[in-house]
C-alpha cells in the first residue's frame, strides 16, 4: 500500500512540473527592437510550440510587462495586421493555417509577454 501511495505522489509531482515547464516556455523577454517569430514555420524555427500547428487557431497574447508592444502578423512575407497591446492586456487574434505570428518590441524598452494557443471550435 506505501509503494501505491509513493507511486502516486511521485506521478503527481511530475505532472506538476510538466505544467509548469510547458507554462514557462511561453513567456518571452525580448530586448529593445527585437522582433521574435512565435509561430508559423514550424517545428523548431517557431519560437512557441502551437499545438494547433498546419489548422486555425486562435493566439491570445498578453503583455506581461510593463511597456507596450505590437504583434505582427504576415503571410508568406507579407504583413496582414500590425496589433499593439498596452501593458496588462490581453488579445485573442484569429491565425489562420498559412499566418506567422511575431512578437516585435519597441525601440527603447523590453517587453514581457505570454503567448497561448486555442483551438477554434466549429
Amino acid at each position: 500500500m506505501k509503494k501505491y501511495l509513493l507511486l502516486l505522489c511521485v506521478a503527481f509531482l511530475c505532472q506538476y512540473e510538466l505544467i509548469a515547464q510547458s507554462e514557462s516556455e511561453s513567456e518571452f523577454e525580448l530586448e529593445p527592437s527585437q522582433s521574435m517569430l512565435m509561430t508559423g514555420k514550424g517545428p523548431g524555427q517557431d519560437g512557441a510550440i502551437n499545438p494547433y500547428y498546419g489548422k486555425d487557431c486562435f493566439a491570445i497574447v498578453k503583455n506581461i510587462g510593463k511597456s507596450s508592444f505590437s504583434i505582427r502578423i504576415q503571410q508568406k512575407g507579407k504583413i496582414i495586421n500590425t496589433i499593439t497591446i498596452a501593458s496588462k492586456e490581453v488579445k485573442k487574434i484569429k491565425l489562420l493555417k498559412e499566418h506567422e505570428l511575431y512578437l516585435d518590441a519597441n525601440s527603447k524598452e523590453k517587453i514581457n509577454a505570454k503567448v497561448d494557443f486555442e483551438k477554434i471550435d466549429n
